[in-house]
């Protein structure tokens, strides 16, 4: 197996959670789990370093690297700048087919909160994110969001598990896209960076030992 598809392996575990945070990572249960070579698994593991996805360590090896909250919020206040860019641009361009797949994704949400599923709601938020983004055409946004998402490892930080905190999330989407859809590109951008920087007052407020949910899968 080539080393780039070992590393794509391997970063998406770790983005998904499947490799949880602080977790070792020893090269020959790597090689076994994922059925790569250990070089393929040792080349991969140097990439992950780069991307600040894993931490070496002296005699230790390696492991997956811990985000802290405050780290976290940092994230979500370079985020607010990035995707707040991304919804003013998506904003400008928009067409009916983005228009109908934006409804679609905000329904998508409502109805799992209806159905008292938070987690999966979390996933939902995730797929509006990504289609806002994908719908702004912004490539160099859309690669950096990409990299912090990355770093994050976003199932730790599952705020809409916060009491008060789901209501919030969908007004907020909600307001954002009613925005995109009318081609209000400032109050887009406004709406957007507001709804992160209030992800970023529940990360501060939550408290959680070992950050939000921080052994299931999700996103902010």
């Amino acid at each position: 197996m080539a080393s780039t598809s070992s590393y794509d392996i391997l970063r998406e575990a770790i983005v998904r959670g499947d490799i949880g945070p602080n977790v070792r990572l020893v090269e020959s249960d790597l090689s076994t789990t994922y059925e790569m070579s250990r070089g393929a698994v040792r080349t991969a593991l140097i990439r992950l370093e780069q991307d600040g996805l894993v931490v070496r360590e002296p005699n230790r090896g390696a492991r997956v690297r811990h985000v802290s909250d405050a780290e976290a919020v940092e994230i979500l206040e370079a985020r607010a700048a990035l995707e707040g860019l991304a919804v003013r641009k998506a904003a400008e361009r928009i067409d009916d087919e983005g228009i109908a797949r934006l409804e679609a994704c905000l329904a998508r949400h409502r109805e799992l909160l209806e159905f008292g599923d938070l987690l999966g709601a979390s996933d939902a938020n995730a797929e509006l994110h990504a289609a806002l983004l994908e719908l702004s055409g912004h490539g160099t946004a859309a690669r950096l969001i990409e990299t912090l998402n990355a770093k994050t490892v976003r199932y730790q930080y599952r705020t809409i598990l916060i009491p008060g905190r789901s209501a919030a999330s969908v007004a907020e989407h909600t307001e954002i896209v009613e925005n995109v859809i009318a081609g209000r590109s400032a109050e887009a951008e406004l709406s957007m960076r507001r709804h992160l920087f209030n992800v970023a007052d529940a990360v501060k407020r939550g408290h959680f030992p070992g950050g939000i949910d921080n052994a299931s899968r999700g996103v902010l």
